[in-house]
């Protein structure tokens, strides 16, 4: 097993030992998601009303754990990690706009949730191919950021879909992805000591 060294603190090669170090935030955002995938499928015949501040109430906590991780080191450390502090902030901008203007239509309300994954889909893309050189599973990261655009994509095109049919899809997103966070979090744990 091969040792990498650390040139600087802002190289990529410190990201890993960040992302391991915080790999419990992670953790608690896949099991957020697939907690808002699960309760989007006990609660099919949702209002739309219910579905805005379930979503907002998701965006917030997904975005709370993102900022989190993305501001939290030890050490002094620093690793560029904007991207995951973007995407905090687009989740937690994204849920309070849902929670202040909780009058917005239906379909106002899925190009908005389709431009919020488009956005961290793509961020997620990009912080996998900063983290290529030094993990094994960023393939996960990219997943996710692909299936998150998938989403974003799906709603735009097709945003005269029944509610019914939003709910499942956004549903099944969250579940995908929040299992892709766990998994990710978990491989992090295993190597939080090796970083």
């Amino acid at each position: 097993m091969t040792t990498r060294t650390h040139s600087s603190s802002s190289s990529p090669l410190a990201l890993l030992p960040a992302l391991a170090e915080n790999w419990l935030l992670l953790l608690l955002r896949g099991i957020v998601t697939i907690a808002f995938g699960v309760l989007a499928f006990i609660w099919p015949g949702l209002s739309l009303l219910t579905l805005i501040f379930l979503w907002g109430a998701y965006a917030i906590a997904d975005g709370v754990f993102a900022l989190g991780a993305a501001l939290s080191s030890k050490g002094g450390e620093i690793a560029p990690r904007w991207w995951l502090a973007l995407i905090g902030l687009a989740g937690i901008l994204a849920g309070l706009l849902a929670f202040v203007w909780p009058a917005i239509t239906a379909q106002v309300l899925l190009v908005f949730i389709a431009s919020w994954a488009i956005l961290t889909g793509a961020l997620q893309i990009w912080g996998a191919i900063q983290l290529r050189k030094e993990i094994e599973v960023e393939w996960m990261l990219v997943l996710s950021g692909l299936l998150s655009i998938a989403l974003g994509v799906a709603l735009l095109a097709r945003p005269g879909v029944g509610a019914l049919a939003v709910i499942w899809l956004i549903g099944s997103f969250a579940i995908l992805v929040g299992c892709i966070y766990v998994s990710l979090a978990l491989w992090l744990k295993k190597h939080k000591r090796q970083a």
